[in-house]
């Protein structure tokens, strides 16, 4: 069994497939209508037939109180790998990615925290 699929819910799913594609260098794999809203994903260029990550429409009721909890709290929504997370905080911050956590070795792991633009926070990390 292997994970095949995860979500982040968004505000608006053309801002984040901008963000997710041409800011943080994802590739988009699937865009199909549903309605108002469309099954829309992502994924590494390193693994394009990978784990997809689901840019997710945040209509459901449910959903803004989750989102403000975890964003009162710090709490990311997702963790993604990097090769250096250093590396990877500057080329971002180069282009206005905002930080709410700067990178943070903590033993073997260094994390950053950065702010995706649509209403989640989400982690870097990478373990030596």
């Amino acid at each position: 069994m292997k994970i095949h699929l995860s979500s982040v819910f968004v505000d608006d799913q053309d801002k984040a497939l901008s963000f997710y594609a041409d800011v943080l260098g994802f590739v988009q794999k699937h865009d199909v209508p549903l309605g108002e809203d469309r099954w829309l994903t992502v994924v590494s260029p390193e693994d394009p037939d990978g784990t997809e990550l689901l840019l997710e429409p945040s209509g459901h009721p449910a959903v803004q109180p989750y989102r403000t909890a975890l964003l009162q709290d710090g709490i990311p929504a997702a963790s993604f790998a990097v090769d250096d997370v250093e590396a990877e905080f500057t080329r971002l911050r180069e282009r206005g990615v905002r930080f709410t956590q700067e990178p943070l070795r903590m033993g073997t792991v260094t994390t950053a925290v950065l702010d995706d633009t649509c209403g989640n926070l989400i982690q870097i990390v990478h373990s030596t």
